[in-house]
């Protein structure tokens, strides 16, 4: 005897760990989603121009990214995450020449401020006082009204972290969003702080993996089945339609909407969400990365942010890229490579290259859009939402993702209790 059916709509992160979540509950999951593939932006594939599998954008994890790595202990995979024993990050900067391992220690006292081999070159331990201030930070500020943006440890630490982790212009994001990342890693010491990279493929890591625990669970996968509207009346979601067929919700059945916010409010009447966003531009390249070459390089004073070497490829990612959404592709390539041939040394003419553009791939980080992001309850009793661009309390990343599906799987979950 089951408790109602949950009806989980989209398969990116947000709605895949939902549906793990729910799967064994007592209530059959059916998940549905509009493409012929998981995963959302978070996903691997093979692009022929390589002749490789790679991934719509590079992702960076953390230790301490502990809901994304319980997922990944959930289904399976989390041998599929490779990186350093301890927390180290390794720095370039192409105008200065300089390179450095920032490496903090394990705990959360943060004594590595006072080492000159694990601070950034050219820092002092006085320099990263500023960090003490985003950690108190208002929510309605930005970074810039909380901290001097400017000076070494600004702009060979905090800037390139703020950029990846917010994909927005570290002086006008959201300093509580600032504080969130730096809690949750660098003041809990170096065992937060451990880059873990999906060596071969999201795909692999994370959405084949949990695509498998879901039919072994018995849930139900749908794709190509793209939702067109939601019948909404006396505060329940009453019926889905999916034009070729309607789903008639029994008074026990549940939806999680964990879709993109643009297609949210289309479904959903009077929703507030954010409605400005970044570009995320990755490069990859078909060339095997040089002997020795750290898996994760910080780049500084480059149009490169930040490389990472596969085993048949160097990918690169560029964030806050709205600059370059309508560059030449090939003139492009040419201007990333540059960097890539100062970083690695690699002699020759460029290889073949993918370019890809995601024009939405986060919210912006500001004050004003985070304050936009909907919470996981809605004022339909059986509806849920979930997705990065929700009210997490983090950016939009993969553990916020995660989370965001986890809480909506919660709700469900208590009003099943």
């Amino acid at each position: 005897m089951t408790s109602g059916t949950v009806h989980i709509v989209g398969t990116g992160l947000a709605g895949l760990s939902a549906a793990v979540k729910l799967a064994g509950s007592g209530r059959e999951v059916v998940v549905h989603e509009l493409a012929r593939h998981a995963g959302g932006r978070c996903r691997s594939y093979f692009e022929p121009a390589l002749g490789l599998s790679i991934d719509n954008g590079n992702h960076l994890l953390l230790s301490g990214n502990y809901a994304a790595l319980a997922l990944l202990k959930t289904i399976g995979s989390q041998d599929k995450l490779a990186g350093p024993k301890e927390a180290e990050f390794t720095f370039a900067d192409l105008v200065s020449g300089e390179s450095w391992t920032l490496r903090p220690n394990n705990g959360p006292i943060p004594w590595w401020i006072f080492s000159k081999s694990r601070r950034a070159a050219g820092t002092r331990a006085r320099d990263y006082l500023a960090l003490r201030k985003l950690l108190r930070s208002n929510p309605k500020r930005t970074i810039e009204e909380v901290i001097n943006c400017e000076g070494m440890a600004y702009d060979r630490v905090l800037y390139p972290v703020l950029l990846a982790a917010l994909n927005t212009e570290p002086p006008h994001a959201s300093a509580s969003l600032a504080r969130a990342i730096l809690k949750e890693t660098l003041a809990r010491g170096g065992r937060a702080c451990r880059p873990l990279v999906a060596a071969e493929g999201l795909g692999a890591a994370f959405i084949d993996p949990a695509l498998a625990y879901l039919e072994r669970k018995g849930a139900k996968v749908h794709f190509h089945h793209q939702l067109r509207g939601i019948d909404l009346a006396f505060e329940r979601a009453r019926s889905l339609d999916f034009s070729e067929d309607v789903v008639t919700l029994g008074a026990k059945d549940t939806v999680i909407l964990a879709v993109p916010a643009a297609v949210a409010t289309l479904l959903l009447p009077n929703l507030s969400t954010p409605t400005e966003f970044h570009a995320i531009v990755n490069a990859h390249f078909k060339v095997a990365p040089p002997q020795g070459l750290p898996r994760v390089v910080g780049v500084v004073n480059g149009i490169v942010e930040w490389l990472f070497a596969f085993p048949e490829r160097l990918s690169v990612t560029i964030s806050c890229a709205d600059r370059f959404i309508e560059a030449d592709r090939d003139a492009l390539a040419e201007e990333i490579w540059r960097d890539v041939v100062v970083l690695t040394g690699i002699e020759g003419p460029m290889p073949p290259f993918q370019i890809v553009k995601e024009r939405r791939a986060t919210f912006a980080a500001t004050p004003e859009q985070n304050a936009r992001r909907p919470r996981a309850a809605t004022r339909w009793r059986n509806l849920f939402l979930a997705g990065d661009w929700t009210a997490t309390g983090l950016p939009a990343t993969i553990e916020g993702a995660v989370r965001s599906g986890n809480e909506a799987a919660r709700l469900v979950l208590r009003g099943l209790r």
